[in-house]
C-alpha cells in the first residue's frame, strides 16, 4: 500500500490584479522532482491559499509567482507575518514584472526587515545540488543578472525570492516556454533545494 503524501505545496493567493495562478504545472513538476531526486513524499497537487486565509498554517512551504500587482490588506500582511515567524516559509518567485510590488506588499509585512541577497556561498547553493554562482538564469526578463534574495527573521530565512531568473517557468512543462533540458533541469535543481533547505534549516 502507498503511503499518503506527506506534505502539499500551497500556492498564494493574492489580491490586486497580479497573475497569481501562473504557471499551472510548475508546482506538480517540481513535487514529482523532489519527490524523485530527494525521496521527499509531496503530493503533486497543490493547494491554493489565501494569503490572509488560517488555512495557509496547514502548509509548510509556500509559493508566490506573478507578473504584476499585488496588494495585500493590514489583515492579511499580519496573517503572513504570523505564519512565517511561526515556521512557515514562502517562496516568492518573480514571474517577470512584479518586482516592485512585492517589495512594496512584504515591507507591510516585516517593516522592519530589509531584503539581503544571499551569498553564493549561502548553503542554499549547496544542497542536493551545487550551484556555485548562485541562482540560475533561466529566462532572459531585462538580461539583468538572476539574485537570490531573503528576509531574515531572528536568524531563519522567512522568505527566499528568486529575481531575474523565473524558476517556475523553468519547473512548468516543457512545451509550454520551450526551455532547453539542461535549463529545466537547473530550474527544478534550484527548486529542490530552496524546498530542501526550507525543511532543512
Amino acid at each position: 500500500m502507498e503511503e499518503a503524501p506527506a506534505l502539499k505545496f500551497g500556492l498564494l493567493k493574492y489580491n490586486g490584479g497580479g497573475d497569481w495562478y501562473s504557471n499551472p504545472t510548475a508546482l506538480p513538476n517540481l513535487a514529482k522532482f523532489c519527490n524523485e531526486k530527494l525521496h521527499t513524499n509531496i503530493d503533486p497537487n497543490y493547494e491554493t491559499v489565501e494569503v490572509g486565509s488560517a488555512e495557509i498554517f496547514n502548509y509548510a512551504f509556500m509559493h508566490m509567482t506573478g507578473h504584476g500587482n499585488v496588494v495585500f490588506s493590514d489583515a492579511d500582511a499580519e496573517n503572513l507575518r504570523l505564519y512565517l515567524q511561526s515556521g512557515g516559509f514562502l517562496h516568492i518567485d518573480d514571474n517577470y514584472g512584479m518586482d516592485p510590488f512585492v517589495r512594496i506588499a512584504m515591507k507591510q509585512v516585516f517593516p522592519e526587515l530589509d531584503w539581503v541577497e544571499l551569498p553564493f556561498t549561502h548553503e542554499i547553493y549547496h544542497k542536493t545540488f551545487e550551484f556555485k554562482t548562485g541562482i540560475p538564469k533561466i529566462h532572459k526578463h531585462d538580461g539583468k543578472p538572476a539574485q537570490g534574495f531573503a528576509l531574515i527573521w531572528e536568524g531563519r530565512v522567512v522568505c527566499y525570492y528568486s529575481y531575474e531568473t523565473d524558476l517556475g517557468d523553468g519547473w512548468e512543462d516543457q512545451e509550454v516556454h520551450n526551455d532547453t533540458e539542461e535549463m529545466r533541469t537547473k530550474a527544478l535543481q534550484m527548486g529542490a533545494n530552496i524546498v530542501q533547505f526550507a525543511f532543512e534549516q
